[in-house]
C-alpha cells in the first residue's frame, strides 16, 4: 500500500510540472515573437517611424529597394512610406512631357527611375499573391493620369506609357506564364482593352483614328517595347491576337505595327495599296511576323503565320505586289520560302511567278544580291513533284516579266505626267532587274554544268 501511495504521489507532481511547463512555453514564445519583430528592424528599432521615413528621403530608389530586402518588417515600413503623400510625391515622378530630344527618350532619367521603382515594388510585394500585388500597385499608381489608356491629352509627346511599360516589365520579369496571364487579364479589365479592340476591328479602317492610335501606343509602349527576350514579346503579342479570328488578327497587327503618319502618328491605311513603300514602313510588321514564327510559341504553327501574312496583304484592300515582296524579304528566308511553297503546293503558280518578278525588282531597287532571288526560285522549284510542273512554273516566271513590263509601258502612255515619271522609274528598275535576274540564272546553269 505504501508503495502504491508513493507511486501516485510521485506521478501527480510530474503531471503538474508538465502543464506548468507548457504554460510558461507559450508566454516565452509570445515574448520571443515580439522581440523578433523588434529585432527585425535592427538599429532602426530605436527610431520613431517619422525619423525612419525622413531617412528614406535621403536614399535613392535603388537603395530603398535594397533596404526592403532586409526584413519583412522593414519592407512593410517602406510600403507605408510609399503610401504617404510625401512618399508618393517623391517616388511617383510625373514629368513625362518636358523631354529634351525625342531620340533620347530611352536614356531619359525618368524612364530609368521607373525601372528602379518597378524593382522596388517587386521586392516590397514579394510575399503577396499575384492578384493582391496588382491591386495594391494599381491603387498606388492610379493617381498618375498619363499611365491610363486615355489619360494623356498629348500621347504622342508623352513618356507616361513608356514609363508604365518599363515599370511593368521590371515588376513581372521572371514571373511564370500563369502569373503573366493574370497580369494581362488585369490590364484588359482595367482599360477595357478587348471592347476597344472590337470597336476598331469591326469599324471601317480609319473611322476610329484616335482609338487606333491609343491602342497602338498602349500595346507598343506598355506591352512590347521594353522586353529584352523575344519570347516575352511573343507571349504578349499572342495574348492580344489569339482571341480574334485570323482576319481581325491581321487588322490588329496592322494597327499596332503598320506604317503611321509622321505628322500625327495615326495609322496610314492606304500606303500599301497606292504606291510602293519603303523598308521603314514595313519593318515593324516584318519583325512582328518573325517574332511569331521564330520563337516557337506553341499557339502559332507555320501555317498560322502564313495565313496571317495572306490576310495582312489585303488589309484594307489588296496590296501592291511590290509591297508584298518587300515584306517577305524583310521577314527572312524561312518565312519567304514557306509562303511561296504554300502557293506552289496549292497550285497558285501564276501568283507565285508574279511574286518572283517583284522579289527581283525589290532586290534591284535596294541593291540586294540578285542571286538570292534566283536561289529562292530554285528552292521553290523543288517543291513541284514533276518536271512538267517545274517547266510550267519557269515559263510562268518568264511570262510574268514580259506582262508586267508591258503593263508598265501602257500605264506610262496613258497616265498623267507625275504618275508617268514614277512608273517610268519603276520600269527602268524592272528592266534592269530582269537582266540581272537572267544573268544569275545563266551563271547558275553554267556552274551546275561545269561541276
Amino acid at each position: 500500500m505504501a508503495s502504491r501511495i508513493n507511486t501516485s504521489f510521485t506521478l501527480i507532481p510530474n503531471q503538474k510540472y508538465r502543464r506548468s511547463n507548457r504554460r510558461s512555453s507559450r508566454v516565452s514564445n509570445t515574448l520571443d515573437s515580439d522581440s523578433q519583430s523588434l529585432s527585425a528592424l535592427g538599429n532602426f528599432k530605436a527610431l520613431p517611424l517619422e525619423i525612419f521615413q525622413v531617412i528614406l528621403k535621403y536614399l535613392s530608389v535603388k537603395d530603398i529597394s535594397m533596404l526592403s530586402m532586409v526584413s519583412k518588417t522593414v519592407s512593410q515600413h517602406i510600403i507605408n512610406y510609399i503610401s504617404t503623400s510625401s512618399g508618393s510625391k517623391r517616388l511617383l515622378l510625373q514629368d513625362f512631357h518636358n523631354l529634351e530630344l525625342p531620340g533620347k527618350r530611352q536614356d531619359s532619367a525618368v524612364l530609368e527611375h521607373y525601372r528602379s521603382l518597378g524593382l522596388l515594388f517587386k521586392r516590397c510585394t514579394l510575399l503577396l499573391p499575384t492578384k493582391e500585388r496588382l491591386k495594391y500597385i494599381h491603387k498606388i499608381l492610379a493617381e498618375i493620369s498619363c499611365f491610363k489608356f486615355n489619360g494623356c491629352a498629348a500621347p504622342m509627346q508623352c513618356l507616361g506609357l513608356s514609363c508604365y511599360g518599363m515599370f511593368l516589365q521590371t515588376l513581372t520579369a521572371g514571373w511564370d506564364e500563369l502569373e503573366c496571364h493574370r497580369v494581362f487579364n488585369f490590364l484588359c479589365e482595367l482599360t477595357d482593352l478587348s471592347r476597344k479592340m472590337q470597336t476598331v476591328v469591326f469599324s471601317k479602317p480609319g473611322n476610329a483614328r484616335k482609338l487606333e492610335l491609343r491602342i497602338r501606343l498602349f500595346c507598343r509602349n506598355v506591352l512590347f517595347d521594353h522586353w529584352t527576350h523575344r519570347s516575352d514579346s511573343a507571349f504578349w503579342l499572342t495574348r492580344i491576337l489569339k482571341p480574334w479570328p485570323m482576319v481581325n488578327q491581321a487588322r490588329l497587327l496592322y494597327i499596332i505595327f503598320g506604317p503611321i503618319s509622321p505628322q500625327d502618328g495615326q495609322v496610314v491605311w492606304q500606303k500599301m495599296i497606292e504606291e510602293p513603300t519603303d523598308e521603314s514602313s514595313l519593318k515593324g510588321l516584318a519583325d512582328a511576323i518573325k517574332l511569331l514564327y521564330d520563337t516557337g510559341i506553341k499557339e502559332w504553327t507555320a501555317d498560322d503565320v502564313i495565313s496571317l501574312i495572306d490576310e495582312l496583304s489585303v488589309v484594307p484592300r489588296e496590296w501592291l505586289l511590290e509591297n508584298n515582296a518587300r515584306l517577305l524579304i524583310l521577314s527572312g528566308n524561312d518565312i519567304c520560302f514557306t509562303f511561296m511553297a504554300s502557293k506552289a503546293v496549292n497550285g497558285r503558280t501564276i501568283e507565285l511567278a508574279k511574286l518572283i518578278v517583284f522579289l527581283a525588282l525589290v532586290c534591284e531597287k535596294e541593291l540586294y544580291c540578285m542571286d538570292w532571288a534566283v536561289k529562292m526560285m530554285q528552292r521553290v522549284c523543288k517543291v513541284f513533284s514533276t518536271s512538267m510542273e517545274k517547266n510550267n512554273f519557269l515559263q510562268n516566271v518568264a511570262n510574268a516579266f514580259a506582262c508586267i513590263i508591258m503593263e508598265m509601258l501602257q500605264s506610262i502612255m496613258s497616265g498623267d505626267r507625275d504618275e508617268e515619271d514614277r512608273i517610268f522609274l519603276n520600269l527602268f528598275h524592272l528592266v534592269h532587274a530582269q537582266a540581272n535576274f537572267h544573268k544569275e540564272v545563266l551563271y547558275l546553269t553554267i556552274n551546275s554544268v561545269s561541276t
